[in-house]
C-alpha cells in the first residue's frame, strides 16, 4: 500500500513539473512574441506607378519582417500630392522623387515643408518617345515637343533635349529649376508644350514628341531601352536624376525610416527588381553625401 502512494505521490509530482514546464514554456513563447509585436514598427510608403509594386512586393518580403518593419503602402498620382502628405506626416517615407526634384520642391516651401534624403534608390533613364516619328531627325520643323511641367523634370527634359543636338541651353543652366527661358538655340524652331508629366504616355498621340520618365513611362507599358527614339545615359554620375526616399526633415534622424534603405538594397529585393522591371531601375547604393559634394 505505501510503495502504491509513493508511486502515485512521484506520479503526481511529474504530472505537476510537466505543467509547470509547460507553463513556463507557454509564457516565454508569449513573451517573446510580445517582444516581437513592440518591436514592430509601421512605415506608411507613398509612390507612384510601377514603383507602388515595388514596394508592396517590399512589404510583404522576409526581409522586412527580420529588420522588423511593417510597411503599409499608398498609391498617389502625382508627386506634389505625395511630397505635401510627407510634410504634413500622412506619408512616413516617400518613394519616387529624383534628387533634383525634391531639392526644387524644397526651394519651393518654407522651413516647415523642407524634406531630407533618407538614402539613395535608382537612376532610371529619361526618354524621348514618339507615336509619328521613328528617329529624331525625322522630327518636323516647328514640331511640338511635350515636357514635363514640374521644375527639375522640365530642367531634366530640356538638358536631354541638348544632349540630343535638339537644342542649346545656356551655360549656367540651372539643373534643378532651369526652363524653357534658357534655351539660346532652337534651329528647328520647336514648340515646347508643359504638361503633368504623369500624362505622358496618354498625350503621346497628340503631340509630335513627349520626354517621359521611365516610372511614368512604365505605367504606360513603354520601356525606354526599346520604345524611345533617345534617352539619358544609364550612367550613375548623373546624381540630379538619382531617386531617393524622402521624409519630412523632423524625421530625419528616425531609426525605423532609415532602414528602408537598406531593406531596397536587399540582394534578393534588387534581384526581383530587376527581372520585373527590364533593368531600367538601375541600382544606386551610395551615402545622401554623394548627392551633395
Amino acid at each position: 500500500m505505501r510503495r502504491k502512494k509513493k508511486q502515485q505521490r512521484l506520479i503526481a509530482a511529474a504530472i505537476a513539473l510537466v505543467v509547470i514546464i509547460a507553463a513556463f514554456f507557454a509564457l516565454r513563447l508569449t513573451s517573446s512574441r510580445q517582444t516581437a509585436k513592440s518591436q514592430t514598427t509601421t512605415v506608411t510608403v507613398g509612390s507612384i506607378g510601377p514603383d507602388v509594386q515595388v514596394w508592396q512586393h517590399i512589404a510583404k518580403s522576409s526581409q522586412a519582417k527580420k529588420l522588423g518593419l511593417k510597411i503599409k503602402v499608398k498609391a498617389f498620382t502625382d508627386g506634389p500630392s505625395l511630397l505635401r502628405a510627407t510634410s504634413d506626416g500622412s506619408i512616413s517615407v516617400s518613394a519616387f522623387a529624383s534628387w533634383a526634384y525634391l531639392e526644387a520642391y524644397n526651394k519651393s516651401k518654407s522651413n516647415t515643408g523642407q524634406q531630407v534624403a533618407l538614402a539613395t534608390t535608382y537612376l532610371e533613364p529619361m526618354g524621348i518617345y514618339s507615336s509619328k516619328y521613328k528617329k529624331l531627325s525625322d522630327l518636323l520643323k516647328g514640331a511640338t515637343i511635350a515636357l514635363a511641367n514640374n521644375a527639375a523634370n522640365e530642367a531634366r527634359g530640356l538638358l536631354l533635349l541638348q544632349s540630343a543636338g535638339l537644342i542649346k541651353l545656356k551655360k549656367n543652366f540651372d539643373s534643378a529649376s532651369g526652363n524653357t527661358n534658357d534655351i539660346v538655340s532652337n534651329p528647328k524652331k520647336f514648340k515646347f508644350k508643359l504638361i503633368d508629366d504623369t500624362t505622358g504616355p496618354r498625350i503621346i498621340k497628340s503631340v509630335d514628341a513627349v520626354l517621359i520618365g521611365n516610372t511614368i513611362a512604365l505605367a504606360g507599358n513603354l520601356n525606354v531601352l526599346k520604345d524611345s527614339l533617345y534617352h539619358e545615359k544609364i550612367d550613375q554620375s548623373t546624381k540630379n536624376n538619382i531617386n531617393v526616399l524622402a521624409t519630412a526633415k523632423k524625421n530625419k534622424n528616425n531609426a525605423a525610416y532609415k532602414k528602408l534603405g537598406k531593406l531596397y538594397h536587399n540582394k534578393q529585393i534588387q534581384k526581383w527588381i530587376a527581372k520585373k522591371y527590364s533593368g531600367t531601375k538601375v541600382e544606386v547604393n551610395k551615402p545622401v553625401s554623394y548627392l551633395t559634394d
